[in-house]
This record gives C-alpha cells, structure tokens and sequence, in this order.
C-alpha cells in the first residue's frame, strides 16, 4: 500500500499595496514597456513595514486551514519555505505556529531561496511518508522588497512580495483518494554557481542585510536548461510524459524563462498558470501563489496532473509531480 501527502487545502495572501510598472517608474530609472517586454511583468504587491514575512504567512496558513475545512490543533508540523525572516532567529514558523495556536508538533523553516517551497514540499511529504507526521502545513512567504537595492532597476523591478501555502494529509492511496497526491519531488543545487544570483550580506560576513546581485543573462540560461531537466526527471519517475500534464505550475520569475522552459518541454500553449504579471517574482511565495489563485478559480480540478517547479539561487532548483 502507497503512503501518500494529498494536498487539501491552498490559501493565498498579498500585501495591501499593488504598484504597477507605471508608478515603480517614477521611483526608478525603468518604464512600463521596459519592464514588460523583459519580464512579463506588469504590477507587484509591496509590504507595508507592519507586513512581515510572518503576518503574510499567517494570512495565507489561515486562508488554507479554511481551504481544507481543519483547524490548526489538527497539525503536526509547519515548514515555512523563506529567505527573508523575520529575524535571524528563531525561525519564522514558530511565530506562525504561535499566531495559529499550534501547541504540539514541529515547525522551522527552510532556504532555497525561489526553488524554497519545492524543497519545503518535498520535506513535509518524506515526514508524512514515514509515518512522522499526518497533517502538515506547507507555507512560501517572502518580503523580497526588503532586499531590493532601489538604485538597481535590473532587479528591483522583478521582484514582490506574498505568501502561499498548502495543507497536507497523509493517506494511504485506497478509495477516493486513488492515484492521487504528491506523487515525486526531486531536488537538486549546485553551489559553483553562488555568485551568479545572491544577497551581498549576512550576519556571519558583514552583518547588514545586503542587497540582490544578479547576473541576469546567466541565471536565464541556466534557469532554462535546468527547469527542462528536472521537470522531465520528474515525469520520467512516474512513467509520464509532457502529454500527461493538464498544467505546469512554474516559479513565477519571468515570463521569458516560462516560455522558453515551456517550449523546451514541448507542452501545449497555455498549459502554465501564470501570475507573474500581476505579482512578480515572490521568490519561495511564487509557486503557492499561483496555485492557490488557480485553485479558487476553478481550473484546478480533481484528476488534473501538475507539474512543479522551481530554480533559485544557490543554484537550487526542484520539481514535483502531482495527482490533484
């Protein structure tokens, strides 16, 4: 009998504060039609400085806990997928885990930067496989907006902030529930490539937060050639192929990227939820976002296969094969 993590539940939450590409313009050195012709990108959500990582996340764990009709004292552990917590410790899931009243149990966080909530993912479906947890909460949630040097406009343009998460239960592949759940994660990175996305600080070099350095041109490429693999190493592990997949849930960082790795995987046109128009590249946030919007839209439906993935900095980079 296959042990297996249904997701149950998706919920969403944005900052209060959308700026379109029109009005970053008259901050920053760039225009709308820069902007989009490059990215895709057409408008981002900015945290006010009450809104952390912490209180995105907790909207978006609520969101999901509703989402899934259970309340948080069902929960056996929280892995909170970021980059830029709350403070350097303790980890940004227990404030959550605290906020949702969530006595027992685990949480922590996790970093892999944009292919974060992946190996978030991935974490929380080996616990429920092995029989250490039943019900686990998965959560994406940045402030990139925090990192952002506002001087430079080749990336302070790209980048959001948001949260996203997802509600695992364990089950064991009998009945209704069939072939469906988290059907394979694969993770990979490869550290010679740090310099070519990071944050130019730290507590352990210069002890001040720095900022995104990004060799734009590179991490396109790379980004390409990497998300195509891992993604067909994923439908390979269960037998399928790119013909197979109702919908591709990629990392929401630029349209380009989406289109090429698309293309590379020969899956039809308009195959990938997309929304990265209206949110920018929320880092770990990118992938749940853009679920969670599908999901409530209704174009998500029971039987759907799903492709994720992700590439960040580090180089990290993962994808899952799921059975909505």
């Amino acid at each position: 009998m296959v042990r297996r993590s249904l997701i149950v539940g998706c919920g969403t939450c944005l900052p209060r504060r959308s700026v379109s590409n029109d009005e970053l313009a008259r901050r920053v050195d760039t225009s709308d039609e820069w902007i989009t012709q490059r990215t895709g990108i057409r408008s981002r959500y900015l945290a006010e400085p009450d809104e952390t990582t912490a209180t995105l996340a907790l909207g978006a764990a609520q969101a999901a806990l509703a989402h899934a009709g259970i309340g948080a004292d069902r929960l056996d552990l929280i892995v909170l997928a970021t980059t830029t917590p709350d403070h350097t410790f303790p980890a940004t899931a227990v404030k959550v885990q605290a906020a949702l009243g969530m006595t027992g149990g685990a949480a922590f966080d996790v970093q892999a930067v944009c292919s974060g909530f992946i190996y978030g993912l991935a974490v929380a479906d080996n616990f429920l496989r092995a029989g250490q947890a039943r019900t686990a909460l998965v959560i994406g949630a940045e402030t990139f907006s925090r990192l952002l040097d506002w001087e430079d406009r080749t990336t302070c343009v790209l980048f959001g902030d948001g949260a996203g998460a997802v509600v695992l239960e364990a089950s064991e592949g009998v009945g209704d529930a069939g072939d469906r759940g988290i059907l394979s994660t694969h993770l990979r990175s490869d550290g010679r490539q740090y310099e070519l996305l990071w944050v130019d600080g730290g507590p352990s070099t210069t002890r001040t937060t720095g900022h995104v350095r990004m060799n734009g041109r590179e991490v396109f490429r790379h980004a390409v050639t990497r998300l195509s693999e891992i993604a067909e190493e994923a439908l390979a592990a269960n037998g399928l192929t790119a013909a197979d997949v109702t919908w591709l849930v990629p990392h929401q960082a630029n349209l380009r990227i989406i289109e090429a790795t698309t293309r590379k995987l020969a899956l039809p046109d308009g195959r990938a939820i997309l929304s990265v128009d209206r949110h920018g590249n929320t880092s770990a946030a990118s992938i749940p976002l853009a679920l969670g919007e599908a999901v409530a839209q209704g174009r998500i439906r029971r039987g759907d296969l799903l492709l994720l993935e992700a590439m960040g900095g580090g180089f990290t980079w993962g994808a899952a094969a799921v059975r909505w």
